[in-house]
């Protein structure tokens, strides 16, 4: 199989793995010097993790935190299209939504490298597990599956608990995504760790890797770190190729900056050799719109 394509397209990106506090004006700040210093390590893009701009709120069903969310534009969304402008690079950032009274969103926002808002995507699909009481603050996204074109290329962003589901993924790909965006906010329960954590987080890994495969896209997933509350975010940040193929990992245990180069050529490469967009069958697949297929 060739795997280098004879005219590279090589764009640098880069995932932004932190620690956040209390602090919102600090966790922001915090944000913006880690694009600066991923566009001086050479990086075109860089995307943050989710709702990087505070504590992970969905640990319980507080009201209180409503307070947090921000329209969109709003002062954390204008700050990334400054930095954007500013370092020509470029941003991917999610955020507490604030779209109007009672109706919030997790949304993601994409900044040209001028600072211009390429558009938003809105979370759709929504977890209410324990310690992630997400469908408490969030409404599911309007916005459908989307793509953004951007200086660098054509992206798309879904969100977290998007990443678990291959349609997601199919979707944006289909129109037109190179690289998958996933900002995360995942981790262990500690008394889980030990005998649940190492299958846990290959599972999580394994599933996003199937996404590059089977849709022939990079895949790139910046993921919380730290303790917070009860969870223990597991970071482990990656990016991957058209192939599966893990290009960097950040470490479990720390904050990380993970600039990569993608060669977006390797998609045209990988999708001629594993021709899985051809042979879909798309007149067999209606039944994909049924909650369940009874016998």
């Amino acid at each position: 199989m060739t795997r280098e394509p004879t005219n590279a397209r090589r764009v640098k990106i880069a995932l932004v793995q932190m620690i956040c506090t209390e602090s919102k004006q600090a966790n922001v700040a915090q944000a913006l010097g880690r694009i600066a210093e991923a566009a001086a390590h050479g990086a075109e893009l860089v995307c943050l993790q989710e709702l990087f701009h505070g504590l992970y709120p969905c640990q319980s069903e507080d009201h209180a935190r409503f307070a947090e969310a921000e329209p969109i534009p709003g002062p954390t969304s204008d700050a990334l299209a400054h930095a954007a402008a500013r370092h020509g690079v470029v941003v991917v950032g999610s955020l507490f939504e604030r779209r109007a009274p009672g109706v919030y969103h997790n949304t993601a926002g994409v900044w040209d490298a001028d600072g211009t808002l390429c558009g938003l995507y809105r979370k759709m699909h929504i977890p209410d597990d324990p310690l992630y009481y997400e469908k408490f603050y969030f409404t599911p996204g309007d916005l459908g599956f989307r793509s953004f074109a951007t200086r660098i290329g054509r992206i798309g962003v879904c969100v977290c608990w998007d990443q678990w589901f291959p349609e997601a993924a199919r979707l944006t790909a289909l129109r037109g995504a190179e690289i998958l965006f996933y900002p995360t906010a995942i981790g262990w329960l500690p008394e889980e760790k030990e005998t649940w954590g190492p299958s846990q987080h290959a599972a999580w890994e394994t599933m996003m890797r199937s996404h590059a495969i089977a849709n022939g896209v990079f895949v790139a997933a910046p993921n919380r770190v730290g303790s917070e509350g009860q969870l223990q975010f597991w970071g482990a940040s990656f990016v991957a190729d058209p192939y599966g193929d893990v290009l960097a990992r950040a470490p479990h245990d720390s904050e990380a900056i993970l600039v990569v180069e993608c060669d977006l050529n390797v998609i045209d490469t990988a999708r001629t050799h594993w021709p899985f967009l051809r042979d879909r069958r798309i007149d067999a697949y209606g039944d994909l719109t049924r909650r369940y297929i009874d016998a």
